[in-house]
């Protein structure tokens, strides 16, 4: 099986939308919105990369990365809120969809590999995701405890810097992770 990714395109925008429905439709912890966040991230140009993995011509795999904020710093001694400084170059890796027909054959690999690769080339400082340390400590992603995500617990919050340190601080997502949702995004 010769799997070939590369970046979306026009074309394959309503491929990915179902793709993404049907790779999520049986996950637990799924909102049932990423479809809608891809598609609000692209509409507000925040989709720094949207890279389709392609069996022949089937769309089988899509991954998604976009530029985060992280806020830095701490309240004042005197209680009232500093200004927060961002650490630049920090994205987030996700949402990743695979064909559940096509699951535990190596496609996810593939598509975070690439994208892990193309942020290396981009220069970026580091990456962040929301999901299973299991799945995701073998692509060298780790918790790091001073780095957050609000409402989400540390463990499944994690990161991979490219060469730069760690930084200290909480992380918000833009805003397009709302898109269907009536939950606000940090």
């Amino acid at each position: 099986m010769t799997i070939e990714i590369r970046p979306e395109t026009p074309a394959d925008i309503p491929a990915i939308a179902q793709l993404t429905q049907a790779a999520f439709s049986t996950v637990p912890h799924s909102s049932g919105t990423e479809h809608l966040i891809i598609d609000s991230l692209r509409e507000a140009g925040q989709l720094t990369l949207s890279l389709v993995a392609c069996d022949a011509q089937l769309i089988v795999g899509h991954i998604a990365l976009s530029p985060i904020r992280i806020a830095l710093g701490h309240n004042c001694a005197d209680g009232h809120d500093a200004e927060p400084s961002f650490a630049p170059g920090w994205y987030g890796l996700g949402p990743v969809s695979v064909l559940p027909e096509r699951q535990r054959q190596g496609i996810g690999t593939q598509l975070i590999r690439s994208a892990i690769e193309a942020l290396h080339a981009h220069h970026a400082a580091g990456c962040v995701l929301l999901g299973e340390p299991a799945y995701y400590e073998r692509f060298g992603f780790r918790a790091i405890p001073r780095l957050l995500l609000a409402g989400v617990p540390p463990e499944y919050f994690l990161a991979m810097t490219f060469g730069h340190t760690f930084p200290v601080g909480m992380v918000h997502y833009h805003e397009s992770f709302q898109a269907g949702s009536t939950v606000p995004v940090q």
